[in-house]
């Protein structure tokens, strides 16, 4: 049967499992939305903004773990798709992203909306493919879901030409994948795995340093098993929020510039720490040679070009973490309660995360109310800045893909459409979305779509009328001269929310905070609460850029 590329595409994303796709049509991408016109069994989701598009299917992803999907048009279409692709990158987010490009005959010859989007995206997918022949369109379409899918997940771009969209050919999805030049290693060294369980078995104060990577291979179970069979504490990047219960007594909670003292002072003074799924970002590890400089470093992860990046290592085990852990938790000795665990109980006691907790309704309060009124049970998803920080430090994340967030790239915008791709994938379950009146702005077009979709996501803007983070960086560094950081001009965001059909709540004060939790959380539709806090407030602890992890500002 000669099927059109365009039904190709659909029929291939039916034969993944692809239930949701994200995407605004246009001229070069048109004979796809066609056949979509008449699918049923896929559901399309008509953004307003090709970022918000990239986003959705980001959030999508990350709460599902299943590949997130979207969809543009040529030129500006695609060109507005780049920081998505950057986001899912650098947090190793997998998406198939399908762009519409000018016919064969005319690519480089400056057509209309004409843009090479491979070129342009090269450093920020995992791999792109330009289609040339309809005959090889389903088998690089299966190519890219494995690609994007397996080893260290990431983005993959196919630009579809106009005319194999309309080219016809006979249509068979490949058996299998085999791509000679990727070959992701699973399995760990066996010799590499016995030299880190001695290691374990005989480290006085370990830590381990869990990341994403924990999340993306489904082994946080693993990762809980190890802790527990060796008594070891946790501590977690922004990325690997959840991999472990936040709610034990061996989680130190995220670590890094602001993480909480007593991850900062035990990544510092330990004698082992067992990194796994992480990289080592500057914002975790402050002065890169001060950071773990009394300890042997075990790092466990799937991508090798990670190991030795940053930090030297001195036990690199390169596969695949679930794997990896099964085998190395069959040599851990059990251990009980250590000198180490007291030191770590006695940090806690003297530098808890506090905050002047007074009669004005504070950002950290707000995000321990919702903690308690959500039963810790919802997935936070954030934009960037303090507001992704104080929900980092003060909702505890208990299980896996309920911290959804921006690491690597820290892209303002991103939290609002993230949470319409969480709440499409997982409709079961309460979807809140935590940012601020900066971050929310630069993606706000998006309300439309969770209004016309019937989405029940909860939106709480932390409105302080500042580019908070930025606010305080220039406060505690360039002397308080508040350079274009001030918000002069912000919408009312109840209007606004009303305007496009939603529901809006108004707190000023810290006694209307649970009435209007409770409200929005009832209704069980699309409802924003603008909470307007303290214009001055600041994020700490906080390590100074450049400074060792053991420095902090804000620990008495």
């Amino acid at each position: 049967m000669k099927l059109t590329g365009a039904q190709i595409v659909v029929e291939c994303l039916k034969k993944e499992g692809v239930k949701v796709i994200f995407g605004i049509p246009g001229g070069a991408i048109m004979p796809l939305y066609d056949i979509l016109y008449s699918e049923t069994s896929i559901k399309h989701i008509l953004t307003k903004h090709e970022q918000g598009a990239a986003h959705a299917a980001d959030g999508y992803a990350r709460a599902t773990g299943n590949v997130g999907v979207c969809i543009a048009t040529s030129g500006p279409g695609a060109t507005n798709l780049v920081t998505g692709l950057a986001n899912a990158y650098l947090d190793s987010i997998p998406l198939v992203v399908f762009t519409g490009q000018v016919s064969t005959n005319l690519i480089g010859t400056d057509a209309f909306q004409e843009v090479d989007i491979n070129g342009i995206t090269l450093p920020i997918t995992k791999n792109n493919y330009v289609v040339r022949e309809v005959r090889d369109l389903a088998s690089i379409i299966q190519e890219a879901f494995y690609i994007a899918r397996t080893g260290r997940p990431g983005p993959v771009l196919i630009d579809l030409p106009k005319d194999i969209q309309l080219a016809q050919t006979e249509f068979k999805y490949p058996e299998k994948v085999s791509l000679n030049g990727y070959k992701p290693t699973f399995s760990g060294h066996i010799q590499q795995i016995k030299i880190a369980a001695q290691e374990i078995n005989k480290a006085k104060k370990p830590v381990i340093y869990a990341g994403g990577g924990v999340i993306s291979s489904n082994a946080s179970s693993e990762l809980r098993d190890l802790a527990f069979q060796a008594n070891i504490p946790v501590t977690t990047t922004l990325m690997g929020l959840g991999t472990f219960p936040e709610t034990h007594s061996l989680s130190l909670g995220m670590l890094g510039m602001h993480g909480t003292a007593y991850a900062n002072y035990a990544i510092s003074a330990a004698d082992l720490i067992i990194a796994l799924g992480v990289r080592f970002d500057d914002r975790v590890t402050g002065k890169l040679s001060k950071f773990g400089s009394q300890a042997k470093i075990i790092h466990i992860d799937i991508d090798p070009a990670e190991i030795g990046k940053n930090v030297l290592v001195d036990i690199p085990i390169v596969g695949d973490l679930k794997k990896v852990l099964k085998k190395i938790n069959e040599m851990i000795e059990k251990k009980e309660n250590t000198e180490w665990l007291e030191i770590i109980k006695d940090w806690k006691r003297k530098y808890p995360l506090k905050y002047e907790n007074n009669q004005e309704l504070k950002p950290q309060y707000i995000i321990e109310e919702v903690y308690k009124i959500s039963e810790g049970k919802a997935v936070i998803v954030t934009d960037v800045g303090q507001h992704q920080m104080w929900a980092a430090q003060y909702y505890q994340y208990t299980i896996p893909r309920t911290f959804i967030s921006s690491g690597g790239l820290g892209t303002m915008g991103y939290g609002f459409p993230a949470a319409i791709g969480a709440k499409l994938g997982c409709p079961e379950k309460r979807v809140i979305c935590i940012s601020g009146d900066g971050s929310f702005q630069m993606n706000q077009q998006e309300i439309a779509t969770a209004v016309n979709n019937n989405l029940a996501i909860t939106v709480i803007i932390m409105n302080n009328g500042y580019l908070g983070m930025v606010r305080q960086w220039q406060e505690l560094f360039f002397n308080k001269r508040y350079s274009s950081t001030t918000l002069t001009g912000n919408p009312d965001f109840v209007k606004l929310i009303e305007a496009y059909g939603g529901t809006g709540i108004r707190v000023n004060k810290k006694q209307e905070l649970s009435p209007a939790l409770e409200k929005a959380l009832s209704l069980n539709k699309f409802v924003l609460i603008d909470c307007i806090i303290p214009g001055e407030e600041n994020v700490f602890p906080m390590v100074s850029p450049g400074s060792p992890l053991d420095q902090m500002i804000g620990v008495d």
